[in-house]
């Protein structure tokens, strides 16, 4: 055994060392707001001083152009610029955290309404990076529950990967599965039974090489199929008969076709990152509707392609659950981690799905833009009514009669106050559009 690195010269020391890095990041649209509020209260001093003097000028009563100004720095007061972001982001991280979305690093969430393009790794993303049974073909007179029911008896107890998954494939379709007795393993071949009574081999290629015998013409198409996808191949045979054909891969999650198409209506390009050879990439792209396929992709050209996208002037999003995937997820501008992958990944997105659930990418993008709004509105509001009111307040008016006193001045602060908080309130009609997608 060979060490190559110790300590903070590990691949996961650097990793980490990225995610402190992100963690270190700081919303943009709060400090917008932080340096709104502090303009406005130079403003609020410029124009206090501005109406002392005027006042002055205008040879008013001192106590009167006193007032005026006292009037103009309450009616100023930057409390609802103050609100205005930190509301929004408190409430649309609530309504988040409620619909599954994590959200770790602010700058992540406001990233999100400006993507374009959106990459997923494969295995455990989208996919449930389990082998299941993808395809059954029986022989004519044989149905394919039947075939998979006897094929898992015969698996029933054999632990190779391939046994588990024609057994978990079973149990997930609610097929009952009977007992076998005599269950022998043949070492590189396959594995023999008795199930009711009836004496079973189930094996890949080799199996059928051993015995001698050829899978009948549909069985052979059908192999023909899954070696085209990548995918590999089982047998169930009796009596030197092959019965049935089993394509096993690793399975797609359910809800991914249905989180392509939501970050499609969306206007999003859907790309698909994996170390898996170009077939297999192509038949899970084909299946999901995916638009582009980077296929064996090693694990430290994932950013890379992230890089690549970035140059072509895209707004990538990164979705991974690996600890391979911890780099690109902090080089895409949104890293997005499957809460049920590794803790490096977790550490290193920006939002993490903690139900693992493809389709609250697209929930994302949602809240990130509905948040956004709230936000506009909110800073054009708290900035806004004082071009408004601080005249008012200076007394421009008074001629006609119309001044307002500091009492008046400290009630529509008040007021522009209760109104932020109002808007930034109204976000959470958007937990039902979250809730359904």
């Amino acid at each position: 055994m060979e060490v190559t690195g110790t300590g903070e010269k590990t691949a996961l020391a650097g990793i980490m060392r990225l995610v402190s890095q992100a963690q270190s990041s700081r919303s943009r649209a709060q400090a917008l707001a932080d340096r709104a509020a502090f303009y406005l209260t130079l403003v609020a001093i410029g124009a206090g001083a501005l109406t002392l003097v005027a006042w002055l000028l205008l040879r008013a009563e001192p106590a009167y152009a006193i007032e005026r100004v006292v009037t103009v720095l309450v009616i100023a007061c930057p409390h609802a610029l103050g609100l205005a972001v930190p509301l929004v982001v408190a409430i649309s991280t609530t309504l988040g955290a409620r619909s599954g979305l994590l959200v770790r690093d602010r700058r992540g969430l406001e990233e999100a309404r400006n993507l374009n393009a959106v990459v997923f790794d494969k295995t455990g993303t989208l996919t449930l990076g389990e082998h299941r049974v993808v395809e059954t073909t029986a022989a004519e007179g044989l149905a394919a529950e039947e075939a998979l029911r006897l094929a898992a008896a015969v698996e029933r107890d054999s632990e190779h990967p391939v046994a588990r998954a024609i057994v978990k494939s079973a149990e997930e379709r609610g097929v009952h599965v009977p007992a076998a007795r005599e269950f022998q393993a043949i070492p590189g071949h396959g594995v023999t039974a008795v199930v009711e009574g009836r004496t079973l081999q189930v094996g890949g290629p080799n199996l059928l090489a051993k015995l001698g015998i050829q899978a009948a013409p549909a069985l052979e198409a059908a192999a023909e199929r899954a070696a085209a996808r990548g995918q590999g191949v089982v047998y169930l045979v009796e009596q030197g008969r092959t019965l049935a054909a089993f394509a096993v891969a690793d399975a797609v999650r359910p809800e991914s076709a249905e989180a392509v198409r939501r970050l499609h209506a969306q206007g999003i390009e859907v790309v698909m990152l994996t170390g898996d050879a170009r077939a297999v990439a192509e038949a899970v792209a084909k299946e999901l509707g995916i638009d582009t396929i980077f296929s064996q992709v090693l694990p430290e050209q994932k950013a890379e392609r992230i890089q690549a996208l970035q140059r072509q002037g895209k707004r990538v999003a990164m979705v991974g659950d690996g600890v391979n995937d911890a780099p690109a997820l902090l080089t895409a501008d949104v890293g997005v981690a499957i809460g049920a992958g590794t803790d490096v990944a977790v550490e290193a997105g920006d939002v993490v799905l903690v139900r693992s659930d493809p389709r609250d990418v697209p929930r994302i993008v949602a809240l990130s833009k509905a948040t956004y709004r709230k936000m506009v509105q909110n800073l054009w509001w708290a900035a806004g009514y004082n071009i408004v009111a601080i005249p008012l307040a200076a007394g421009v008016l008074q001629p006609w009669g119309l001044v307002l006193n500091p009492a008046i001045g400290a009630v529509l602060m008040s007021l522009s106050t209760i109104i932020v908080a109002i808007n930034a309130q109204l976000l959470r009609r958007e937990q039902g559009r979250l809730t359904a997608g």
